[in-house]
């Protein structure tokens, strides 16, 4: 706490700490999110469960509140124009910046999916049914589609940073106009596949927007931001109520269009109106935040973040295993919706226990992530010839590269046995030698400065 306090205290004053705020704020409503909306059960040989967005209709206007990703990706596009524009400034190449980048993800990700694989084998090994296994390393691994997403964004960043430099505004618009043909093709022509790229389009756009704040081209001012937020929601609200899209933010399983799955124009303009928000309150929270107590407690949540984000789900396995072993009853809605909401109550605090100590565990491996390997931990493995800028360039290609293919193959594998490590033994393997080269061409980099 003491370090925290000191860290609160030497923030330089141009800090634009709002950001902080948001982010911070961004994951938490995710992680209450995903706990509130799935109803759990019990069935014959375990737990199971679905999503409470089935059965009860006026869940669905209030995604309109908890669907924040649009707000990290806002928030990273930020960070990480602030972070390569130093970077690149203080002479610096991209690759390098992009493996110093990686740490923070990668890292988390690593030991994420490494226990989750023992755990899966010790499970197998104690008598647990396989497809339990399966079902539950498939929950506890839904973050993944996150980090997945945002490795792609930030392996693009110098790319579309440098569009960015060059035509401003106009890189997100063309970007929304991709959306938008991806959705016509889903919604004329039943070409599913052609609006699949709306999952990297529709989040560069809103990443880029980020740039845009970051560097003054969107400026924060009332007159911009009071037209954002109207705009923004009355479109939100033609696009749902009159138009095609679903009211639900949050994808409802079974439905025949989602807005998050890919993304759409409808979730585009609740992103819109989000920033509206987001600079409309800037001022006020930046003026709040200058006060030690709260800035020191957005730090504390900002150094663990990816953390909280990548093993929220992990907390929510444990406490359904424990409750289902437990013999505890499960109210479950329509019926009784009533005590299924008060039984998320004293369900809110097993489960923010349990994140507690899983962070208190993990939270130093994202921590440790932001450092540079020092001299005496860079391996006697790293290859001289990473040594070289080019080189290093190339290893941070590949290494993404093998970090996502790995993360796509355990993302789009269904709950079911996905064989005795619960993910696919391939895939794993693929990541993690991706995540290696990462590693290595950090080390390289780190002993060159050096």
């Amino acid at each position: 706490m003491h370090r925290l306090r000191e860290n609160a205290e030497r923030t330089p004053p141009h800090r634009e700490r709002h950001v902080d705020l948001l982010r911070a704020i961004a994951i938490l409503i995710v992680v209450l999110g995903h706990w509130m909306v799935i109803v759990v059960t019990a069935r014959g040989g375990g737990a199971g469960g679905f999503s409470a967005l089935q059965v009860l209709s006026w869940g669905r206007p209030v995604t309109w509140l908890v669907q924040v990703m649009p707000v990290f990706f806002v928030v990273g596009g930020f960070a990480n124009a602030a972070s390569l524009t130093s970077h690149l400034r203080g002479g610096g190449q991209a690759g390098d910046w992009l493996l110093d980048r990686s740490a923070r993800l990668v890292r988390p990700t690593t030991v994420l999916l490494v226990v989750l694989a023992a755990a899966a084998l010790v499970a197998r090994s104690a008598g647990v049914a396989p497809a339990q296994v399966g079902r539950a390393v498939w929950l506890a691994s839904i973050p993944l589609w996150f980090v997945l997403v945002y490795l792609v964004v930030v392996f693009l960043t110098p790319l579309t940073h440098r569009l960015h430099r060059r035509a401003g505004l106009v890189v997100p618009l063309v970007l929304v106009v991709l959306v938008a043909a991806g959705d016509v093709a889903r919604l004329a022509f039943d070409a599913v596949a052609l609006q699949r790229g709306n999952y990297l389009f529709a989040w560069l756009a809103v990443h880029q927007i980020g740039f845009a704040w970051q560097d003054g081209t969107l400026p924060v001012r009332p007159r911009v931001a009071v037209p954002l937020l109207a705009g923004g929601g009355t479109a939100a609200v033609l696009l749902t109520v009159a138009g095609p899209y679903p009211i639900s933010m949050v994808d409802v399983p079974g439905g025949a269009l989602g807005n998050l799955s890919p993304p759409t124009l409808a979730l585009l303009a609740l992103a819109t109106t989000q920033l509206g928000l987001m600079l409309l309150l800037r001022d006020t929270s930046e003026r709040w935040l200058r006060r030690l107590g709260p800035w020191t407690a957005v730090i504390a949540v900002n150094s663990v973040i990816l953390t909280v984000l990548l093993w929220h789900m992990s907390a929510f396995v444990l406490v359904v295993a424990a409750a289902y072993a437990s013999g505890l009853p499960l109210p479950r809605p329509p019926g009784d919706t009533g005590a299924w909401l008060l039984w998320k109550l004293p369900w809110l605090v097993a489960l923010f226990a349990v994140l507690g100590a899983l962070v208190a565990v993990f939270g130093r491996v994202e921590t440790h992530g932001l450092r540079r390997a020092s001299p005496a931990a860079r391996g006697w493995w790293t290859p001289h010839a990473l040594d070289r800028p080019r080189t290093r360039t190339g290893a941070a290609v590949v290494g993404y590269a093998a970090c996502v293919a790995g993360l796509l193959d355990v993302a789009v594998t269904g709950p079911a046995d996905r064989g005795p490590l619960g993910v696919p033994a391939a895939a794993l393997a693929v990541f993690l030698a991706g995540a290696a080269l990462l590693r290595a061409a950090r080390a390289a980099g780190g002993r060159r400065a050096g």
